[in-house]
């Protein structure tokens, strides 16, 4: 305790500042300018004045950062958009965001406060983002094939080999011909599944017989609208190929398709060579290896075993498999630092251009090959945007990492696509990133003393290094769960912990040397030269396999939580974007918005599911989702219940027996599950005494087939096809009116979906 005495003579010490009176010394004591008094007195609350003042000069403290808002603002217009119910007409759009530009240089140049200037000027960009919404759709406009086309041959160019299912492969079609289709329906591009054995490269001109459909809408209300995808993709339906594809000839293609084509005839190529290398190198048992590295290098899953995949998703590193922003960052950051290095190791060299700014220029190469490669898909194309931005920052003298770098990448990328405003992709990537650099802006920076001993000085690099690492992990994480909670209905316990180890190993092993060994391929360089970076590769990729397999099939590795309410994502959305760009201690309000998905109550999960065609529904028995047809739509049923949070019967053959008697044609009810549903799947009429016994104690009847019900139906709630061409997939919740299938209400999920150009 410092008393203002010296120890030796008792005498005053005289120090600089302001005397003050001590009570507690009498009258008579000394002023000491250093020394405060000790007092015992409570701290009062803050007068209204006193917060008034502190809430106006954070506020105020924010018009520097108006700039980051921006983004935000346009995305909240184009989510509008997308979230109406009708589609609206494109020229209100063009005069309301007009009036709103006008209205905003009107205030910015007359008005009083800049505050107000900046709220018009966000506003007008609002606006604006709802506009270029609408633009969007209207220019993506594509045709559709129609509902019912059926079985139809075919004529096509291969455009690209798309990610695989589970029961086949994928490719990509720019249709020519479509049997019973004019040019004007016939749609850019189909999808269609064929066997693993049928596969023909990007650039293939073929005829198939297939089964099409149009792109279908969602398998349970309110779940991911996958047509809504397909507008904004240009696809226009999707089958199943009946026969392989045979190759024809046909007329040469637009100089577009085949500059698109001849990318990605190079891509396939790559990635079958490199698949064949790594298989020469690694042997059959290679542990996922050689599928993990040809996913991140072109795009390609062909090579994953589903194993694998599993793993991956289930331990929190699914993003390895979507090329995006740590893939890029790896590849192009290890180009810079490598021409960096080169360029200062060169004197005459580095005395006469600017290591940095050639470096940079090396990394927008490498952004931009790399982007090739990869497909340029929508997670790569955000990925190149942001990291672009950062290279085009150091040419300019400007900070390449920052949020303001971050907000133009943002903005530049909603007005290429507005629609991404509601892709988890760019949610949990842009919250991921927007959250370490505001750590980054926060992160206390220490010096550390000059002439400390190495082996200290060692000690704290590694203990800096630990905690900052496993910040940049927990801050990430914590930033992308509401996501993940809301679009995919897990969280992974140890994700954590897996992506601390895998990024560090795909970014400082994995990227690197492939970058070098097909960098080395390029060149011509031989397969010996070539083969000690692939086989790095090879092992790195295993190693990150392995992590995933660990940290997925540890106990309570999973965790399942249903969908909250749309309104619960929004205000986590807004939460974790005011937290990283608000300046001053208001923004930990966002931290427990952010975790509105997490904690908001959810509804009372409904009963029962029945399939958008009628062609299957299931029961929620015990906590646990059983089909009535186990193999027939698996992944609907598998969405429906993930989105729900229930579980999938371990044996579902043997679940759907004690709950209903089924066949090929018919489900009849049996057993206590409420509500009891009986089905007729045939388009084919059965006759009245069929339906009667199906009606048996039913409280729901499906039927395919157009046929009117026999009286001893009429205490059933009857599902004909008119009812799902006009409602869609449909879910059943205990209660409702009198008449028929009076104590059951079914919520559809087209009424949900609107009028929109996608939605048919």
């Amino acid at each position: 305790m410092t008393t203002g005495l010296s120890a030796a003579d008792g005498e005053d010490i005289e120090a600089p500042g302001r005397g003050f009176h001590s009570s507690l010394a009498g009258a008579d004591a000394p002023a000491w300018g250093w020394a405060r008094g000790l007092s015992t007195r409570r701290l009062g609350f803050p007068s209204w004045t006193g917060i008034w003042r502190g809430l106006r000069d954070e506020v105020a403290a924010q018009a520097d950062r108006a700039f980051l808002w921006t983004p935000v603002a346009f995305g909240v217009g184009a989510a509008l958009y997308l979230g109406v119910h009708t589609e609206p007409p494109l020229w209100p759009c063009v005069v309301a965001a007009a009036v709103a530009i006008a209205g905003a240089v009107a205030v910015g140049r007359w008005g009083r406060t800049r505050t107000l200037a900046i709220l018009a000027s966000l506003v007008a960009v609002m606006v604006c983002g709802f506009c270029a919404g609408k633009l969007r759709t209207d220019i993506a406009a594509a045709p559709i094939v129609p509902a019912g086309i059926g079985v139809v041959p075919m004529d096509g160019w291969v455009v690209d080999v798309a990610t695989p299912s589970e029961h086949g492969e994928r490719l990509l079609i720019a249709p020519t011909w479509i049997a019973g289709l004019s040019p004007a329906r016939t749609p850019k591009r189909v999808r269609i599944v064929v066997k693993p054995g049928d596969v023909l490269g990007p650039g293939s001109p073929i005829h198939v017989m297939a089964l099409l459909d149009p792109p279908p809408g969602p398998a349970a209300p309110g779940a991911y609208d996958f047509a809504r995808d397909a507008w904004f993709d240009g696809l226009g339906g999707v089958g199943v190929a009946l026969k392989p594809p045979q190759i024809i000839d046909l007329e040469p293609p637009p100089w577009r398709l085949q500059l698109g084509m001849a990318v990605n005839s190079l891509r396939w190529s790559l990635a079958q060579h490199l698949a064949s290398d790594l298989h020469s190198l690694m042997g059959d048992h290679d542990g996922g290896a050689v599928g993990l590295a040809v996913t991140v290098t072109t795009s390609h899953e062909d090579w994953l075993d589903p194993q694998s995949r599993d793993d991956l998703r289930g331990s929190g590193l699914a993003h390895m498999l979507a090329i995006a922003g740590l893939h890029t960052a790896a590849v192009s950051g290890f180009v810079f630092f490598a021409l960096r290095l080169l360029v200062a190791a060169w004197p005459w060299l580095a005395l006469r251009v600017n290591g940095k700014k050639v470096a940079a220029i090396g990394g927008l190469i490498a952004v931009l090959i790399y982007l090739t490669l990869s497909g340029a898909h929508p997670p790569a194309r955000r990925a190149a945007i942001t990291a672009s931005v950062a290279f085009l920052a150091i040419l300019f003298d400007r900070r390449a990492v920052s949020l303001h770098s971050l907000a133009i990448a943002a903005l530049g990328i909603m007005l290429i696509e507005p629609e991404v405003v509601i892709s988890p992709g760019f949610e949990m990537s842009f919250c991921a990133t927007a959250s370490l650099v505001a750590l980054a802006e926060i992160w206390p920076m220490r010096h550390r003393a000059a002439d400390l001993p190495w082996y200290l000085a060692a000690l704290q690099t590694a203990r800096d290094w630990t905690v900052g690492m496993l910040m940049v992990s927990f801050v990430a994480g914590a930033a992308t769960t509401p996501f993940s909670i809301q679009h995919f209905n897990r969280i992974a316990n140890y994700g954590m912990f897996a992506n601390l180890t895998a990024d560090i190993l795909a970014a400082m092993v994995l990227m690197p040397a492939l970058t070098l060994g097909i960098l080395l391929q390029a060149l011509g360089a031989d397969h010996a030269v070539i083969a000690p970076f692939l086989a790095v590769a090879g092992v790195a990729a295993r190693g990150i396999v392995a992590i995933g397999h660990l940290f997925s099939n540890l106990p309570g590795a999973k965790l399942s939580i249903s969908s909250a309410p749309t309104i619960a994502l929004i205000v986590s959305y807004l939460g974790i974007v005011f937290a990283c760009l608000w300046r001053g201690r208001l923004r930990w309000i966002g931290v427990p918005l952010s975790c509105a998905v997490a904690f908001w109550p959810r509804p009372a999960p409904p009963v029962a599911w029945i399939a958008s065609d009628g062609g299957d529904a299931a029961l929620v028995v015990a906590g646990k989702a059983v089909a009535l047809k186990p193999t027939g739509h698996a992944y609907a049923i598998e969405t429906w219940a993930q989105r729900r949070g229930f579980d999938l019967p371990s044996d579902p053959a043997k679940a759907q027996a004690a709950i209903a008697d089924c066949n090929r044609l018919h489900c009849a009810p049996i057993g206590p599950a409420k509500p009891a549903i009986a089905a007729w799947w045939t388009r084919r009429k059965p006759k009245p005494d069929a339906l009667g016994d199906l009606c048996k104690g039913a409280d729901i009847l499906i039927l395919k087939a157009d046929v009117a019900p026999p009286d001893a139906c009429k205490q059933a709630l009857l599902l004909g096809p008119t009812d799902f061409a006009k409602g869609g997939a449909a879910e059943v919740f205990p209660g409702g009116g009198t008449g028929h299938g009076a104590g059951w209400r079914l919520v559809w999920s087209q009424p949900l979906r609107g009028e929109r150009p996608w939605v048919r």
